[in-house]
């Protein structure tokens, strides 16, 4: 796991070199362990490394392969590089590192974009060729590993993430009206290639970007989730559909354990990392870390899970962590939780996030995680309503909306109004898109490819890498995926929802785990927004780089610090966090 950057010049300038260092610097926290720089003629690269796969400096990046004439700056994982390392030899292709970014390198040799299917894993990379001149922009089927845009004169930029973008200097940081409509309705999810920023686009998931010596380029999807059934889905018995999801969960964690350092587990004593736990210990992991964290309690509700965490790692025997953040320590690292943050995130539990990462990192560099697994088995609340739908698009919109058009226009200034309903035309062209004909099944794509991308992936991304951690995340695994794509959605939404990865559970993991209430990552502290965090929030909004910017009207602001409480989104979010958020990250990033 890594930071990568580049640019790649149009014109007749040189490469920015300090500025792809600039940008290379921003990141170190996602690679400690080592910096590059190579310049290539018009084009240049950047690195960070975090060590995790082949430990010495043969695969130090940017790498190159002078009998390729390739050179690659890489983030991620190739979870089955060893089996494409040995395809490849067998091919004739010769190795000078262990590790599996020559992997990718050699793929692209041999088969081009034809490769991009046979990876496995999480990744987003850069490869110059030497011979055509051409730069090619590659992300990982579910967006997991992040790579932003910037075009300036005369050249584009790449990076991991946005604020290293912002080091170099040169991008346009205008609010751009558009994202900002999805923000205030999707819950702070910009959906790609947007981001808040004007200046700063984001390649969506399973894109390739293929660009040219003289600056054209062309994007494909060489990805595409399909939600329809195959011949003899319609006969399977539910038995069936549960050894067929266990064998390839199990294959998934399986793949998630290569690694030349030791692999930890995120605990939250939930269905889904207990699950995790569970797989790791019939693969016969030995002395498994697992981490937990919670908070004080606040409002007469709890602030922590770790009555179910404990279970199962006394269950498993695993090398158990509580981790206990008093609230004034979460309130102290509020700030940098927010400039670590790519984009503005509104999820109470980034911090949790942030500072569990920051204990985790002090003792083990991997871990596995159950984000994805609520996206792709229908684990929320707004699904079963999807049941049956008539009007999908209106019903999916009552349910997961912050706002409607009409409170839109109440709440931003004129000036600031988006000229329709974006979030909503957003919302038509995708539900219409062919691949998924059922309802739920609609509203599972769209989660899990989109929203999915943009709020849970990035956050576990961007704050486990702000401690140099790399989080692993099984239910992603693309061939789960495509599994659960095809189950009929009355499988899923049973039980509450997640039904039969309840079922495949109950062969894995102790029932009181399973059986318990719908748990979460609890941050009460922070969820009622009053004392110190009102404070913090109401400084951010009425100060003059707030007031410059004139997002949202006065009237508005002064009823939501009147009553917080009284301003509470459909999922249960809070609006003033929300705004005041946004002014937050702004002015952390320099904005």
């Amino acid at each position: 796991m890594c930071g990568i950057c580049g640019e790649i010049r149009f014109d007749d300038q040189a490469v920015n070199a300090a500025g792809i260092e600039k940008m290379a610097d921003a990141m170190a926290a996602r690679g400690p362990d080592g910096a590059g720089v190579q310049i290539m003629g018009r084009v240049g690269f950047g690195h960070r490394r975090l060590k995790i796969i082949d430990l010495s400096e043969a695969s130090a990046q940017p790498f190159h392969d002078a009998t390729t004439g390739l050179t690659i700056t890489f983030n991620g994982c190739i979870y089955n590089y060893p089996e494409l390392r040995a395809e490849l030899e067998a091919m004739g292709h010769r190795f000078t590192s262990s590790g599996d970014t020559e992997v990718i390198l050699k793929a692209w040799a041999q088969w081009g974009e034809d490769a991009l299917p046979r990876l496995y894993g999480m990744f987003a990379f850069a490869i110059h060729e030497r011979d055509s001149g051409r730069v090619i922009l590659v992300r990982d089927r579910f967006g997991i590993k992040p790579l932003y845009l910037a075009e300036i004169r005369g050249a584009l930029r790449f990076a991991s993430t946005l604020p290293a973008l912002l080091a170099a200097g040169g991008v346009d940081t205008s609010i751009d009206r558009v994202a900002l409509n999805h923000y205030l309705s999707w819950h702070a999810v910009v959906p790609a290639p947007r981001t808040i920023l004007t200046g700063v686009r984001k390649l969506p998931a399973a894109t390739i970007r293929v660009i040219s010596a003289d600056g054209h380029y062309q994007d494909r999807i060489w990805w595409k989730p399909d939600h329809r059934r195959l011949e003899g889905d319609a006969s399977r018995s539910d038995a069936e559909w549960q050894e067929m999801l266990l064998d390839a969960l199990r294959r998934a964690v399986r793949r998630r354990m290569v690694a030349d350092v030791p692999v930890g587990v995120l605990l939250s004593g939930g269905v889904d990392s207990s699950l995790i736990t569970g797989l790791l210990a019939e693969e016969g992991q030995r002395d498994l870390a697992t981490f937990s964290i919670g908070f004080e309690a606040a409002h007469g509700e709890s602030g922590d899970e770790f009555r179910w965490s404990d279970l199962i790692a006394k269950h498993y025997g695993t090398s158990h962590n509580r981790i206990f953040i008093p609230s004034e320590e979460m309130r102290a690292h509020l700030p940098e939780t927010i400039r670590a943050m790519s984009e503005p995130m509104v999820s109470y539990d980034n911090v949790g996030f942030y500072l569990l990462s920051r204990e985790v990192s002090k003792s083990i560099p991997v871990v596995q995680s159950g984000q994805g697994a609520d996206e792709v088995f229908a684990g929320y609340h707004w699904y079963p309503p999807m049941q049956g739908s008539t009007d999908p698009v209106a019903d999916y919109a009552a349910a997961f909306f912050d706002r409607d058009a009409g409170r839109m226009q109440a709440h931003l200034s004129p000036e600031w109004h988006a000229g329709r309903d974006e979030a909503m035309e957003f919302l038509r062209g995708h539900f219409a898109a062919p691949g998924a004909d059922d309802p739920v099944d609609k509203a599972l794509r769209l989660d899990t490819n989109v929203m999915l991308t943009d709020d849970p992936v990035k956050r576990v991304d961007n704050m486990t890498m702000a401690w140099g951690l790399e989080a692993r995340v099984p239910f992603l695994d693309h061939e789960v995926v495509e599994l659960a794509n095809r189950m009929p959605p009355g499988l899923k939404l049973a039980q509450g929802g997640k039904g039969i990865l309840k079922d495949v559970a109950r062969h894995v993991i102790p029932h009181e785990v399973i059986d318990r209430p719908k748990g979460y990552f609890p941050v009460p502290a922070l969820k009622y927004i009053e004392g110190p965090y009102l404070e913090m929030v109401r400084d951010a909004l009425t100060s003059s780089a707030a007031r410059e910017r004139g997002l949202f009207r006065d009237d508005y602001l002064n009823s939501l610090f009147a009553a917080p409480a009284d301003h509470i989104t459909k999922l249960r979010g809070s609006e003033l966090w929300q705004v005041g958020l946004l002014e937050l990250w702004l002015q952390e990033q320099g904005v």
